[in-house]
């Protein structure tokens, strides 16, 4: 009997663990899931966005393609369940020191011109974003402003 109540309990114990191999507290995946969440707004996800989400999530954490697929799945079921970022954004403030949220904010802005496009909503989530994780508005701007150089020269 002691068995079976060991046994079960170990099945209970795995089904609770992410298959994926992202925690819901692991940073990676709230900006992963921010910038899931920043692609969609303006209800269209161009191929130069998805092509964008991957290689900023895959370059910046150094992750395989089977990770990066991995890792924009389980950000798209959270974005779906999420009913505000503050879920996101309260990780990436405890988690992250100042330049890690300021790389946070540098990825928001490559996604919102990876398509060439910058809607107001997407801009908006920027900001509210830099807000809740404590980046201020003069480094959003700046950080703006050297992804729209690197979008000039065509990098």
């Amino acid at each position: 009997m002691l068995r079976t109540l060991t046994d079960w309990l170990g099945r209970l114990t795995e089904a609770g663990q992410p298959e994926e191999g992202f925690s819901v507290a692991d940073p990676r995946l709230s900006v992963a899931a921010i910038l899931v969440h920043i692609i969609a707004v303006d209800g269209i996800v161009t191929e130069e966005e998805k092509a964008g989400l991957n290689t900023v999530l895959r370059e910046h954490y150094g992750l395989s393609e089977a990770e990066t697929k991995d890792l924009i799945a389980e950000a798209e079921r959270r974005d779906d369940e999420a009913v505000d970022l503050y879920s996101f954004t309260s990780i990436l403030k405890r988690e992250l020191d100042e330049e890690g949220r300021r790389q946070v904010v540098l990825m928001m802005w490559e996604m919102v011109y990876a398509d060439g496009v910058v809607s107001e909503f997407e801009d908006n989530i920027v900001w509210r974003v830099a807000e809740l994780i404590g980046v201020s508005s003069r480094d959003r701007v700046t950080l703006r402003k050297e992804i729209e150089e690197r979008q000039a020269k065509g990098q």
